[in-house]
């Protein structure tokens, strides 16, 4: 058995300089990662399962899939196997074991595997983060200052370095020891959330906890519009609330998510008739009232222009299609 199969922390000491050794190290790390993942979700599971460590869910798919539009929440997600494609708006994101994606808001996205096999399915998790702890966290005085940076996107992608890669994987081996994972859960989950303020653009996620910061305001206005995606977008009035200008709501909103607010309140809308029409047997029409239509010849365009194919195409070919299409991860 050579080194790189031997588990994380039984690597022999090799005459090595400091640089070889920390690369065999994590090159260990990814490899028990990969293993853990792979245990947990079962050799047969296709789609997503949600472990016994609050928030924290496991992805396998053993074939490259998408798109996949959803709705994403703020989340940590890292690839043990395999790689994604993320598009958020008119940007492009992509990452694989050596990198991670940090979301920060609610985003409406379409995600990609874009490496995977059944002899080498795609491995990845999520991790759900919790405002209320990064609040606390940025509290506290010992924090370090957060690193100069440019306006936040609501969604960034940063390299995996050790540190990252080694809380990552003692949260994993949790499962095994399931009687630890009150205890020492939340103090790795502060842990991985310590890291990500300090690393990349942290500050993204510091401004979403930080009280009345531009991206806060941000925040409470998508939180607003996805309860009422289905009313007329008055962007005067998300910007009064807000307390910005309207030429200032619109920079910032668009800083944040990379789409104008009525881009966004468009996927909102549409992605939840989507959601009804696979769902349920209700007619298109009543469908696009529902979610805010009032032209059911628009709805089935812009329907169509997101998805590809017109509504009840799109349900029989989602009904229809064999593989794991609908069980595709978030993240």
């Amino acid at each position: 058995m050579g080194s790189h199969d031997l588990p994380y922390e039984a690597l022999p000491s090799l005459d090595h300089d400091p640089a070889t050794q920390a690369r065999l190290r994590d090159d260990a790390a990814r490899n028990e990662l990969v293993a853990l993942a792979a245990r947990h979700t079962g050799d047969r599971l296709e789609g997503s399962v949600l472990t016994a460590i609050p928030g924290l869910h496991l992805h396998r798919l053993m074939c490259e899939c998408g798109p996949r539009h959803s709705i994403q929440n703020p989340i940590l997600s890292v690839i043990a196997q395999g790689g994604k494609r993320l598009l958020v708006g008119e940007d492009v994101y992509e990452y694989d074991p050596f990198h991670y994606m940090v979301s920060s808001v609610d985003l409406p996205v379409v995600g990609k595997v874009r490496v995977a096999s059944p002899t080498e399915p795609y491995l990845g998790l999520r991790l759900d983060l919790d405002v209320d702890e990064i609040g606390a966290l940025i509290r506290d005085e010992h924090l370090p200052p957060p690193r100069p940076a440019e306006a936040p996107r609501g969604v960034h992608v940063h390299p995996l370095g050790t540190s990252m890669l080694d809380a990552v994987l003692r949260l994993m081996r949790l499962l095994d020891t399931p009687p630890d994972i009150p205890i020492l859960a939340p103090l790795i989950k502060r842990e991985i959330l310590y890291r990500l303020l300090i690393n990349g653009q942290g500050l993204a996620l510091r401004q979403t906890a930080l009280q009345d910061s531009h991206t806060q305001r941000i925040a409470r206005s998508i939180h607003q519009m996805r309860i009422c995606y289905d009313q007329p977008l008055r962007v005067d009035d998300l910007a009064r609330d807000a307390h910005m200008s309207v030429s200032s709501f619109h920079h910032h909103f668009k800083s944040v998510t990379a789409m104008s607010p009525l881009q966004f309140q468009k996927q909102l809308r549409l992605q939840e008739a989507r959601r009804l029409i696979f769902m349920g047997d209700g007619d298109v029409a009543v469908v696009a009232r529902q979610v805010g239509y009032e032209s059911p010849s628009q709805f089935s365009r812009e329907y169509s222009r997101l998805f590809g194919t017109p509504p009840m195409r799109d349900k029989r070919r989602w009904l229809t299609t064999p593989g794991p299409e609908g069980l595709a991860p978030r993240a």
